[in-house]
């Protein structure tokens, strides 16, 4: 998948595609079905398939002060988006110069002469431009005058009717429900970042973490959750069952969000990789100890449930 971090001065075969448009935040399977349709079209018309999304979310500069919230930062949606087999992605960077620029600036400089789309597909809620001014009828009004189609996808639902929704998501992991959130993606969710030193401390009672910074990310529920690593290894990624502390980790006076991840049966330098941890299964919320020891012995019964945990079936 090639990626563009502009609209303008694209190679030639890079222009006239079939673009999804929208935030894609979690890439769960509504956005799948709205990037599954461009991709059909797209195979009609024999022209590429791509998407075209925002950087930083949107959310960063109508609402600044809120908690972190992303379900994917920019390199995680980036690689979901190509795991769907697309052949572009073009990012438009979300600054106050991109907030104020009218919706049909956006159609006539964006899709139409920088991109020259054949056909855009959205959400039949999607809204942009300026003050949120462009809908779907807006974009079908300008699309004929530059010559492309629109295709808008109704909400997606799943069997018991529920909307597939980043807000869904959302809900779910701060309820701690990671079979929710995994149905409405179609994977599990998953943090992923570089694993940092830490304080080493579970290295003493032989529970090694590997550390990772939250950054972005939205804060789930805090707590001890049984997940699945994927090691970074280049050419393909090495997954590994584990148990994870997600949080503030109050016994020791932690004071910053973090994920620490013990990966079972494991021997190996981690420092400086990337490493993507799934949470599978949350098992405990995360509670402060009298003692050092008391911790400890709950972490040996937090591993136990945890391996017990990723041996039950699961359907998502």
């Amino acid at each position: 998948m090639r990626l563009f971090r502009h609209t303008d001065d694209l190679p030639e075969d890079a222009r006239g595609a079939v673009l999804a448009l929208g935030n894609f935040d979690g890439v769960h399977r509504g956005h799948q079905a709205v990037i599954g349709t461009a991709q059909r079209i797209a195979r009609e018309l024999g022209v590429p398939a791509g998407v075209l999304t925002f950087e930083p979310h949107p959310r960063s500069l109508f609402r600044p002060d809120e908690p972190p919230f992303r379900l994917s930062p920019f390199r995680v949606k980036t690689r979901q988006l190509e795991a769907l087999g697309l052949d572009l992605a073009v990012v438009c960077h979300f600054d106050e110069g991109f907030l104020h620029k009218s919706a049909v600036a956006f159609i006539e400089e964006d899709l139409g002469r920088g991109l020259a789309i054949r056909h855009a597909v959205c959400g039949s809620d999607f809204l942009f431009g300026h003050k949120r001014a462009g809908d779907v009828a807006l974009l079908e009004r300008y699309g004929k005058r530059h010559g492309f189609g629109v295709t808008a996808v109704g909400p997606v639902t799943d069997p018991r009717g529920g909307v597939y929704s980043s807000t869904r998501v959302r809900d779910a992991l701060l309820a701690g429900d990671t079979r929710s959130a995994a149905h409405i993606l179609g994977h599990f969710w998953e943090i992923e970042g570089r694993v940092e030193h830490g304080e080493k401390r579970g290295r003493t009672i032989g529970f090694p973490t590997a550390n990772i910074e939250l950054g972005d990310y939205l804060r789930p529920a805090f707590g001890v959750y049984a997940v699945r690593a994927g090691v970074d290894r280049g050419a393909g990624t090495e997954w590994i069952d584990g148990v994870a502390n997600l949080g503030l980790r109050p016994t020791v006076g932690g004071t910053v969000e973090r994920l620490e991840a013990h990966l079972f049966d494991f021997d190996g330098d981690l420092y400086g990789l990337h490493l993507r941890v799934q949470l599978i299964e949350h098992i405990r919320a995360e509670r402060k100890f009298a003692s050092f020891d008391e911790l400890k012995a709950q972490i040996i019964r937090d591993a136990e449930a945890a391996r017990a945990a990723l041996v039950r079936p699961v359907e998502i």
